[in-house]
């Protein structure tokens, strides 16, 4: 979607601020459109009434994301693929991180099958307040046998629910495969040079997203999409050659690079379509785990900083994923809204009234560090985060977001009782010293002011010294 001003998408909106998407005014909802928030069919009147019928076409063309959205998966992990409209996230954002499906074969062993796949489906890690999680398994055929893949596939839908891409350049394996797992929508890897008629039938057959892989081959890469679009095939995902290194890789960047301008900054909608990337190919190429592993990550990290929009992983053991999982959470949040966690009065294990008082911002990073520095000491305590616009001790202080009026309606808003306190006292962060004074005189001087160290990490040992307060 192009378009970044309200007022323009305001002219395709019903224009009677009915309410009925939840927003006092039509420009409100316009303004959620731009980012997302709401969607064209939530405007009721818009999709509901005939008279407002080519207005809403001509709306759902307008916000139609540049690059195809593509589903795969159903109900609640389902997953987005594609679907975005800027080059580079400081123009506007990303807004659909590319989902990471870690690989099994049809050769395992049942136990040992079940076993990764369920450590596959239940990996997560608590990242800045949120869950970051594994999000699809790739089911590769190795054996070549349509009966085996079947099987597999089978067990894996057994053992979880999540959205599985069917890995075969042969079509009676990916039958196979689709008879067993069509009602879960899975994505079919791939569509090549040799067996396209025959998979184009399929994802036809069965209604699934697929891959076209002509790798190292753009000028084949659209005939092929050009060719599905025109039998109606539209979900479309684009594999343009992932190499694990090399002149070669290099190469693959700078075909990424050329789909994603061709897309986003051409207007080439023959070729707008999702990306996949294969960082599983750097374990094709050594028998060094560690080496393999190392190229992966290289891989992915490369590759989700380009916009690749899905991708095929293999090692699943916590020092891969945690490094790539950290820097696709980084990448794909919105650089013009800085992450925020509520304001207000939280409790650390089990406060008491012989507990301490620690303040901080709403910046997530910061409250989630310093919630973490208590935490993992076992340190009761309450945290009370105040509204800085998700901007950080230091800076706020320097910006007066953090300043002591706002300390002191905070702790109203709240409704924090210091009476209750044995030690009626909060901790400052250090780099808020200076509000030690003013602080003070604003509570009447019935809560002490104690100014606590500069680093949460240091914690533990101001409280050996300073806590509970003379």
């Amino acid at each position: 979607m192009k378009e970044k001003s309200p007022l323009n998408l305001y002219k395709h909106l019903p224009q009677t601020n009915c309410g009925k998407c939840g927003f006092q005014t039509c420009m409100a909802f316009a303004a959620a459109l731009i980012d997302r928030s709401k969607r064209v069919e939530e405007c009721t009147p818009l999709a509901e009434e005939k008279k407002y019928a080519k207005k809403y076409e001509t709306l759902k063309a307008i916000v139609a994301p540049e690059i195809r959205l593509v589903y795969v998966g159903t109900g609640e992990k389902e997953q987005k693929v594609g679907g975005e409209d800027v080059m580079y996230r400081h123009q506007m954002t990303f807004f659909n991180k590319p989902p990471f499906a870690y690989d099994v074969t049809d050769t395992m062993e049942e136990a040992a099958l079940v076993e990764r796949v369920k450590k596959i489906s239940t990996w997560k890690k608590f990242y800045i307040g949120k869950w970051e999680r594994v999000e699809m398994i790739a089911v590769r055929s190795t054996s070549g046998d349509p009966a085996k893949f079947a099987a597999c596939v089978k067990k894996v839908m057994e053992t979880t629910d999540y959205p599985m891409i069917l890995c075969s350049f042969d079509p009676k394996v990916l039958r196979a495969g689709l008879e067993v797992a069509a009602k879960t929508r899975p994505l079919v890897y791939a569509a090549n040079k040799d067996n396209w008629q025959e998979v184009a039938k399929l994802v036809h057959e069965f209604n699934v997203p697929v891959v076209l892989s002509v790798p190292f081959d753009l000028d084949g890469l659209k005939s092929m999409a050009l060719t599905f679009e025109q039998m109606g095939i539209h979900d479309l995902i684009l594999d343009f050659g992932t190499a694990p290194n090399g002149k070669k890789l290099q190469e693959s960047l700078h075909n990424l690079l050329k789909l994603r301008r061709a897309a986003l900054e051409e207007g080439q909608k023959d070729i707008a379509y999702p990306t996949i990337a294969l960082p599983i190919n750097a374990w094709f190429t050594t028998k060094d785990p560690v080496r393999a592993a190392y190229w992966e990550s290289v891989l992915t990290a490369t590759f989700v900083i380009r916009g690749a929009s899905i991708m095929i992983k293999h090692c699943i053991e916590p020092h891969c994923v945690m490094p790539d999982m950290h820097l696709r959470y980084n990448i794909y949040t919105d650089p013009r809204r800085p992450v925020q966690v509520k304001p207000g009065i939280y409790k650390v294990g089990n406060p008491t009234e012989e507990s301490p008082v620690f303040v901080t911002t709403n910046f997530a990073l910061t409250y989630y560090t310093v919630e973490s520095d208590v935490a993992s000491n076992n340190i009761d305590a309450y945290i009370m985060s105040i509204n800085t616009d998700g901007i950080g001790v230091q800076a706020s202080v320097a910006g007066g977001q953090l300043n002591p009026q706002k300390i002191v309606e905070a702790f109203k808003e709240a409704d924090f009782d210091f009476t209750k306190m044995k030690y009626p006292s909060i901790v400052l962060p250090g780099m808020a010293a200076k509000f030690s004074g003013e602080l003070e005189d604003l509570f009447g001087g019935k809560v002490k002011i104690l100014v606590g160290p500069e680093d949460s990490g240091r914690i533990v040992e101001w409280m050996k010294s300073y806590w509970p307060p003379k």
